[in-house]
């Protein structure tokens, strides 16, 4: 009886444990479908390109613009005419017969061009594909910039919240310490009620990143037009900067081969060009051809009552001969040339106050890295051990706290500003030189 009792434990012992532990794989399972998943700048990158709406209608302008090329390069079509004579209107000696006597004859004429316009239609459709083409990744260009402000935006909110975390540890460490000393007799009731208060400016700072980072979060996901929930999105990556960026003149190089409007402009002078020799083209004579067929007897031949017949008609360029549209496309020309040193003097230009910008930030960066943040650990940290040993007033330990505070705040400001410059930088250049 006793063995069947150990037995009966020991089995439900057994199936308790398992319940348990079948129990804990449900739980992690469930945690691991909702847990939060962390997502780096190429891989927002890739997923923007793949869903945003915006970039999806831009390139079907490409497909509108192949589907034009098809139009450009097809012939003219032929015309068919059938002709009915010597029907009988009237009777003639008493007999009315009015379709024994009609004579049908179908004709087909053609319209041929000369000059190569079809060909010359063809280019022009073909560079203007090219043109979408280039205008599109200029859209791109201009989207994936905001996209970079939106996800460095949440790596600077991520960064405050971070340093809010880190500085309410450390002052509730501090409120220890305060607390072993007021218990000691070592301070008074009203030095700790003081560090007490202080406090809830770290909560607040808590707060206000928790904020800031879900809005940042939203603006993320609305770019890529994401439902995801907040609580389940999070990206990833470095949130520093980098002290030595290439000379200013190999930025202005990358971006005279890479700039996407630049290739606009330069497509569109080509285009133009096009359009003036089909100006030139249309201004040429296209002849007609024709033949028909008829059963009228010839009057040259009377026994020929089966003919066939064929003409050529050559219109007489005398008043039009496309003066107009020559003298348009040449201006048209000029017109975009003059566009395409404008929009080279703007590379040059956006490089350049990107680099400004970009090189500006550096400088602070390095100032504070290698000075001012050092200075302001220091003076916190020796004016916390000056207060606990009584060299230093309460005042002027909140003020050593508030100044470190400050100069980390301004610091996680600064490389946000850095990599916004970076990435102005990059849609200055025309493509990711900066990551």
């Amino acid at each position: 009886m006793e063995n069947l009792r150990a037995r009966s434990l020991h089995w439900d012992l057994r199936l308790r444990r398992l319940f348990f532990f079948l129990s804990v794989a449900w739980l992690a399972n469930s945690f691991a479908q909702q847990a939060q998943v962390s997502y780096t700048w190429q891989q927002i990158k890739d997923r923007f390109e793949a869903t945003n709406p915006t970039l999806k209608a831009a390139q079907l302008n490409i497909d509108e613009s192949r589907a034009a090329e098809i139009t450009a390069y097809l012939r003219p079509n032929p015309d068919l005419t059938l002709l009915a004579d010597g029907t009988q209107i009237s009777p003639s000696q008493g007999v009315w017969r009015p379709f024994s006597g009609t004579d049908y004859s179908p004709s087909v004429s053609y319209l041929h061009e000369r000059g190569s316009k079809r060909e010359l239609r063809l280019e022009g459709a073909r560079k203007s594909t090219d043109i979408a083409n280039s205008t599109y990744q200029d859209q791109e260009r201009s989207l994936v910039f905001t996209l970079r402000n939106a996800f460095v935006q949440v790596l600077q909110a991520k960064a405050f919240l971070d340093n809010a975390r880190e500085n309410l540890a450390y002052w509730d460490r501090e409120l220890g310490v305060g607390r072993t000393r007021l218990s000691a007799g070592d301070i008074a009731q009203l030095d700790l009620n003081r560090l007490t208060l202080q406090r809830v400016q770290f909560e607040t700072d808590i707060e206000t990143a928790s904020v800031n980072l879900r809005t940042a979060k939203i603006q993320l996901l609305t770019l890529l037009n994401d439902r995801t929930p907040i609580e389940q999105f999070d990206v990833t990556g470095p949130y520093e900067f980098t002290e030595n960026p290439m000379p200013v003149e190999q930025y202005r190089s990358i971006a005279l081969s890479s700039r996407p409007d630049l290739k606009v402009a330069m497509q569109n002078v080509e285009l133009a060009k096009t359009q003036h020799q089909l100006a030139v083209a249309n201004g040429s004579t296209d002849p007609t051809f024709a033949g028909w067929y008829t059963n009228n007897p010839s009057f040259s031949n009377p026994f020929a009552n089966q003919t066939i017949g064929f003409s050529v008609s050559i219109p007489l360029r005398i008043f039009d001969r496309n003066q107009g549209e020559k003298e348009r496309t040449e201006i048209d020309i000029r017109r975009n040339q003059r566009l395409q040193d404008a929009a080279s003097s703007q590379v040059f230009s956006d490089v350049d106050s990107a680099y400004v910008t970009m090189t500006s930030a550096i400088r602070l960066l390095q100032a504070y890295k290698e000075t001012y943040m050092k200075l302001a650990t220091s003076v916190r940290d020796t004016m916390s051990l000056a207060y606990r040993n009584g060299g230093s007033s309460l005042l002027d330990y909140l003020d050593s706290e508030k100044s470190y505070r400050d100069t980390r705040l301004a610091y996680l400001n600064l490389v946000g500003s850095y990599l916004t410059a970076a990435a102005q930088m990059n849609q200055a250049v025309g493509r990711e030189v900066i990551q």
